[in-house]
């Protein structure tokens, strides 16, 4: 059984130190550290951070070692019981590695915790120590040591180990109960006072929302939920936002702004989208974490694992995320629709989905989604935003063609046919599903994985009482849900703001601003003779049709020009009204 040791001592190198005691070795054992981590489809390298890695025997002696590959190591000759040690470079602030300064640690058991050959299936244990003060928050299984404070922690195999992130520091906690689960909320990073104390006005309002969205997803699937505890952990920055998905916690980011301060505050963008997060990733614990793709099972962390199928696990997440929100009466059925309306908007404005499919987003997610440059736009389509209109639009289709089905019922099938029993999906279960419960053949819907079509849903959001309208865009902060007067003309660009000019961030295919020669990495600097300033855009609008003008820009050291022709914006902004109430209680 190996049994690690990581130490947060080293905080001021960002460095956590890690001794493992192996016992029950195979011979010349190969051990590794895996190369992505579930969830974030991208080959990241962890072992590249990895510093010092030494072998000793039982008593102390040097063993030798031979580095395989990038990832791998292998005893020189045969140990049954060994000790291994190493440091680990921890200064990624983001939800998927591992962070460590004076103020907080993160990792993820993928970053820090290397698996041994032969021995995944065997018990695994971990000894957490750090700076004296600081807490402790994981979902892993505790075996010594009070609640938020360091310990043994065990495992049943290394999967398991490497999906319960741990998170070190002064952090302010709370808990509540759904169903009999307990849960937990931590909240780390540095906090505003208002946020800072256990059980605060924050906390509580977070518990009673979380509370009801939690409810909602158990009772859709049914119960017992698929874990004992749970645990939402979250990194409170100055500007952050993004969230992992693991068995019984998920790993979160947020800006400050987005907390609310008091238990009666309005819900506003920032906490809306909080709670989206949330609910997003609480939703993975069935879909995703145990309703997976065959290829996914088991996980080969080693390398890219390809699958047609991220549009059902993010896609389908995607539209639920939002969607829980509102049933479990968090928001409005107004609010819902403005989320759903930047959703179109967001698949609207690329004009990649005329270029990739479905299924191709997914498929190619290592290279192209989770790498994505300036020209992105152009193309490639979200498996996440599209996939969430192709789930709404199976969804509403179930709805409208029977008497009381819908997509919930094609949810709590894979959950029984597949979550509950291992069996991974493959490319064709969903479709089967579907066809199941909607009793007809469902080739036609299942045609929008594997085209470029925009997905037919104006109609049916009419025959649920919803009307979908679709404008230019109003203003470069116009992010759709609103009826917003649209702008008269469009550059295609976007940009910021800096003190030598307007830096270009992208440009869209065939717009004016390509037209007019620009490219990603410009810096615009006159607009006819006259310097630009952040507004451009609004100045823009005064200019009468048919006007020309003339731009020059530096790209890199070159001084040029071009000619900026007037042009409408393009239709790709969404809002809707409700019409017809009484229809709209078929969906919400």
């Amino acid at each position: 059984m190996p049994h690690y040791q990581i130490n947060a001592h080293h905080y001021l190198a960002h460095l956590f130190d890690v001794t493992i005691d192996v016992s029950s070795a195979k011979p010349q054992q190969i051990f590794y550290l895996p190369a992505w981590i579930p969830g974030s489809y991208m080959i990241r390298d962890f072992a590249r951070h990895l510093i010092d890695i030494k072998a000793h025997d039982a008593n102390g002696a040097p063993l030798a070692l031979v580095q395989l590959d990038k990832q791998r190591w292998q005893l020189v000759n045969n140990c049954t019981e060994f000790s291994l040690s190493y440091q680990v470079y921890a200064a990624d602030l983001s939800v998927r590695s591992a962070f460590l300064n004076n103020e907080r640690g993160f990792f993820n058991g993928s970053s820090v915790f290397v698996g041994f050959e032969g021995l995944e299936d065997s018990p695994h244990k971990v000894t957490v120590a750090g700076p004296e003060h600081w807490l402790l928050a994981t979902g892993l299984k505790r075996v010594t040591g009070a609640k938020w404070h360091y310990g043994d922690f065990m495992a049943k195999s290394y999967d398991e180990l490497i999906d319960h992130p741990f998170e070190l520091g002064q952090f302010a906690h709370h808990s509540f109960d759904v169903d009999g689960v307990p849960h937990d909320i931590v909240l780390a990073g540095r906090l505003p006072d208002a946020l800072a104390q256990d059980s605060s006005p924050c906390l509580q309002r977070l518990a009673s929302d979380l509370t009801k969205i939690c409810r909602s997803q158990i009772a859709l699937f049914g119960t017992p939920a698929p874990f004992t505890d749970y645990l939402f952990m979250t990194a409170v920055l100055d500007n952050g936002f993004g969230g992992l998905e693991h068995r019984n916690s998920t790993a979160l980011m947020c800006s400050r702004s987005d907390l609310p301060l008091t238990f009666q505050q309005p819900i506003n963008d920032g906490y809306l989208g909080y709670l989206s997060l949330c609910s997003h990733e609480y939703f993975h614990s069935w879909n995703v974490k145990r309703i997976k793709p065959q290829p996914f099972i088991p996980y080969q962390l080693s390398q890219e694992t390809y699958t047609r199928q991220l549009w059902a696990y993010e896609g389908i997440t995607s539209y639920y995320d939002d969607l829980m929100t509102y049933r479990s009466g968090v928001i409005s059925p107004s609010q819902y629709l403005a989320q759903l309306a930047q959703t179109l908007t967001r698949v609207y404005r690329s004009q990649g989905r005329s270029k990739q499919s479905l299924g191709d987003s997914s498929f190619n997610a290592w290279t192209k989604f989770y790498q994505q440059d300036e020209n992105a736009q152009n193309a490639i389509v979200s498996y996440y935003t599209k996939g969430a209109l192709f789930a709404l639009f199976v969804d509403l289709t179930i709805r409208l063609e029977s008497a009381n089905a819908s997509l919930d019922d094609v949810m709590r099938l894979l959950w029984q046919q597949h979550g509950l029993t291992g069996i991974g999906t493959d490319d064709s279960s969903h479709q089967a599903l579907v066809t199941q419960v909607l009793g007809r053949d469902a080739t036609d819907m299942f045609s929008y994985i594997d085209n470029t079509l925009d997905i037919p849903l104006a109609e049916l959001f009419k025959q649920v009482g919803v009307t979908m309208h679709v404008r230019a865009k109003a203003n470069p902060q116009d992010n759709g849900g609103q009826a917003l007067t649209p702008a008269r003309w469009d550059v295609g660009a976007q940009f910021s703001a800096e003190s030598h000019g307007l830096v270009i961030k992208n440009v869209r295919q065939d717009s004016p601003a390509m037209l007019a020669g620009l490219s990603a990495g410009d810096v615009l600097i006159a607009a006819n003779g006259l310097k630009v300033t952040a507004k451009f855009m609004e100045n823009l609008q005064d200019y009468p049709k048919a006007s020309q003008i003339e731009l020059h820009y530096f790209r890199r050291d070159q001084l040029l020009s071009g000619i900026l022709p007037l042009m409408a914006p393009p239709l790709n902004t969404v809002h809707f009204t409700i019409t017809d109430e009484a229809k709209l209680k078929r969906w919400l």
